[in-house]
């Protein structure tokens, strides 16, 4: 099992993000309707995994198969919907730091749900520094088991998007993947 690894915040996380939009946009046009930076490198400050997380909604859920082939073809691997939440995922070996990408419909709960959670973290500094801490004593704690990792977080992301003050989405079925 692979340690979790956690790296302090780094300036560049936007500018790679929005590099990766432009690419990602281009490449799936005209099938983009949204581009999303998310996950921990979308919070200032934030230690991160370091992967740019991406969330990209498409306008046409049917045409999935000929996305998957231009992410393909673009070094980007399938690995299918693997939270069971209609949030399927692709992942590059782009360098500084690796993408993950997300493809979606506009209806997607997880999706909205990451939004939330994204923008309550990025308005409160104190709720981020809190959300860092439990993230670096799970990773610790996990010794590179995932579930471990991802499972200890579910409380606090769950807290935090019920004091969201816009209407959250119910919650994906396997729960949130952050």
């Amino acid at each position: 099992m692979s340690r979790i690894t956690l790296v302090e915040h780094d300036p560049l996380w936007p500018s790679l993000f929005d590099e990766q939009a432009r690419f990602i946009t281009a490449l799936l046009s005209p099938f983009v309707r949204e581009i999303h930076h998310i996950g921990s490198t979308a919070i200032p400050g934030l230690a991160a995994k370091p992967k740019i997380d991406i969330d990209a909604v498409i306008t046409d859920p049917g045409a999935l198969p000929e996305l998957s082939a231009r992410l393909s073809k673009a070094s980007y691997a399938y690995h299918g919907d693997p939270h069971a939440n209609g949030l399927r995922t692709f992942t590059a070996a782009t360098l500084p730091y690796g993408t993950r990408l997300y493809l979606c419909g506009d209806d997607n709960a997880a999706h909205a749900e990451r939004m939330l959670f994204r923008d309550a973290l990025r308005k409160n500094q104190d709720l981020a520094r809190r959300y860092e801490t439990l993230k670096r004593q799970l990773a610790s704690k996990a010794g590179g088991d995932w579930d471990i990792y991802t499972n200890g977080k579910r409380a606090f992301i769950e807290a935090v998007l019920a004091t969201c003050s816009t209407k959250k989405a119910p919650p994906s079925p396997a729960g949130p993947s952050y």
